[in-house]
């Protein structure tokens, strides 16, 4: 730690960004905290009686560790790809702010220091869940975005891991309910991600990732699974009241935001223009704060 401190203070800083926001954007901070926010639901949801304030502390410092160390270490390795693309070229490690060895130290230390404190300040299965995500974030769709448009959805099962870590936190086990938190996250990141990719689908193909929209230009692929996800979304939206654990206001709150969402979807796929992809991105941004929020609000005791 030492070391990645000493060639954090000597790496050098090419603008007027204070080591805090490299840090941040090292850390994908608008990432990490979407990961926090759906860990957090999932423990809410999941936990019987009186809130174990404590226990709730320790899940979502261990798991922002494994996520920042994700993140930090995801760029390591797409850091080549990411300087191809105007979104990702200002990113610390294309843009020299930091060094890789900087990068794999911090890194390398958050993720195996969260491992280790879920372990024992949290319990062993939700440790394992979060090796887990970032072995498959890292190892698996990684390296997949530049071999198969099949990369999002693989990509979709880590993102949506977290949700149920907060619930095998509070639960102790994994259980149906937990994999229903599980499906709303992996079904909602799809069209969201489509909708992302149609929008810089040409800088995707410079940088060599295969994307969806990068091998299908006319868009109809494309256009077709983002309202078949959203429309699986619908269905799954709806199983925390089917097994109790939100009330009447939730199912009321996820039909309509869910029929609203696959609106926005209907209307991308018959336009395919970057103005109706970023009215989805929009969308998702609103949808995913919105039904975790009716769900914590309607949550059954």
């Amino acid at each position: 730690m030492k070391a990645a401190a000493q060639t954090l203070a000597s790496s050098p800083i090419v603008d007027k960004k204070t080591r805090l926001v490299v840090l941040s954007e090292l850390i994908k901070a608008r990432l990490t905290f979407l990961v926090l926010l759906t860990t957090l639901v999932g423990f809410y949801v999941g936990y019987k009686g009186a809130l174990d304030y404590a226990l709730l502390f320790h899940t979502i410092l261990g798991t922002a560790l494994v996520a920042g160390g994700a993140a930090a270490l995801n760029q390591l390795l797409e850091r080549e790809h990411d300087a191809k693309m105007h979104r990702t070229e200002d990113r610390p490690l294309p843009s020299g702010r930091l060094r890789p060895e900087t990068v794999l130290i911090l890194g390398g230390l958050c993720a195996g220091v969260g491992m280790i404190y879920l372990a024992f300040a949290v319990n062993l299965l939700t440790s394992l869940l979060g090796a887990i995500t970032l072995a498959s974030y890292l190892f698996i769709y990684t390296p997949l975005k530049r071999v198969t448009s099949l990369n999002t959805a693989v990509g979709a099962v880590p993102g949506a891991l977290p949700p149920l870590m907060g619930w095998v936190a509070a639960r102790g086990d994994i259980t149906i309910e937990g994999w229903a938190l599980f499906a709303i996250l992996f079904f909602w990141q799809l069209p969201h991600f489509l909708a992302i990719a149609w929008m810089y689908r040409e800088e995707y193909a410079r940088a060599g990732f295969v994307m969806l929209p990068v091998v299908d230009p006319q868009g109809q692929r494309t256009g077709r699974q983002a309202v078949s996800h959203t429309l699986g979304l619908l269905p799954v939206s709806l199983c925390p009241f089917l097994f109790k654990l939100a009330g009447p206001i939730y199912l009321l709150g996820a039909l309509v935001l869910g029929l609203g969402f696959l609106w926005f979807a209907i209307q991308f796929s018959r336009h395919l223009t970057i103005q109706r992809a970023r009215h989805l991105f929009y969308a998702s941004i609103l949808y995913l704060p919105l039904l975790l929020g009716l769900m914590v609000f309607d949550k059954m005791k």
